[in-house]
């Protein structure tokens, strides 16, 4: 699993029970605030593992589900950007076709004791702070 860099001690919060995170299928949303301002974020499981991010696509900074919670394209291997069609890796968020200028933003999960926490940064906090 993939950590942001956080030189301050992040704090887990919890987002969800492992069970209620299904592989491939609807992502589970969260709340928070990026860089002073308030966003959402989303969880999802590709290949067994919990991938997080901003949601916001990378061409042009809005949410990117095409329905509530959903983000992977018809062949569940791809998140995709309903506004755009940019594409992007599960895994790491990286750009893969469409009009993107970079990736996603990862951040940061850990799955423990069947819950999955998310972890703040210093740019990203939680908005019950």
């Amino acid at each position: 699993m993939t950590f942001l860099i956080d030189p301050e001690p992040s704090q887990a919060i919890f987002l969800c029970h492992s069970s209620e995170l299904l592989e491939r299928a609807e992502a589970v949303p969260f709340d928070l605030v990026y860089c002073g301002r308030n966003a959402r974020g989303f969880a999802i499981r590709f290949e067994g593992q919990v991938h997080a991010y901003l949601n916001q696509c990378a061409h042009v900074p809005m949410e990117m589900d095409y329905q509530p919670n959903q983000f992977f394209d018809t062949t569940a291997q791809w998140l995709i950007c309903a506004t755009h069609g940019a594409l992007y890796s599960p895994k790491t968020g990286k750009c893969w076709g469409g009009p993107c200028r970079s990736g996603l933003i990862k951040i940061a999960v850990s799955e423990r004791d069947a819950c999955i926490y998310w972890h703040t940064a210093p740019h990203l906090k939680s908005l019950a702070f």
